[in-house]
């Protein structure tokens, strides 16, 4: 019996294909938001035959690169595949000579924050009211309401 880890393929989406925005909205509701950095970031998908079932987005900035989205299909969680995409985005930004990869989270995503550090990452900073004041509509998640992010970084050296 294999596992679902075997059975899948992580590629760089190529600029012809469908963006999976089902997908990414699930980490950011906003569209809006989605497209603004989409332009400037590479898209990788993990496929399992042949199907996109989770992804994340790399945004480079100087010598640092941040994952601005991540995120799996729900029938998928809980399987391990964040932790692969995860050290996916440690692995190429790593070949690609960034000293440190960077994510933000919402205070209010705990299973994301406790999956960020089980992989290394460290909170360096909280950017207050960053949810409140960039999206329209209030987010909630867990009961609590999404108001500030909480940035995280892993060094890469």
């Amino acid at each position: 019996m294999t596992s679902l880890q075997e059975e899948t393929t992580i590629r760089k989406l190529a600029t012809n294909e469908k963006m999976p925005y089902d997908l990414l909205l699930l980490a950011d509701p906003s569209v809006t938001m989605i497209n603004s950095y989409l332009p400037f970031s590479d898209v990788y998908v993990l496929e399992k035959k042949k199907q996109v079932i989770a992804a994340y987005v790399l945004l480079k900035d100087n010598d640092e690169l941040e994952i601005k989205n991540i995120a799996v299909n729900p029938a998928y969680q809980g399987k391990g595949l964040g932790k692969i995409l995860l050290q996916d985005a440690a692995q190429r930004a790593r070949a690609g000579g960034s000293k440190k990869l960077c994510i933000g989270t919402g205070n209010s995503s705990i299973a994301q924050l406790y999956l960020y550090q089980r992989q290394g990452f460290e909170i360096t900073a909280i950017r207050k009211n960053y949810f409140t004041t960039h999206y329209p509509e209030p987010i909630y998640e867990n009961g609590i309401q999404c108001r500030h992010m909480i940035v995280l970084e892993k060094s890469l050296c």
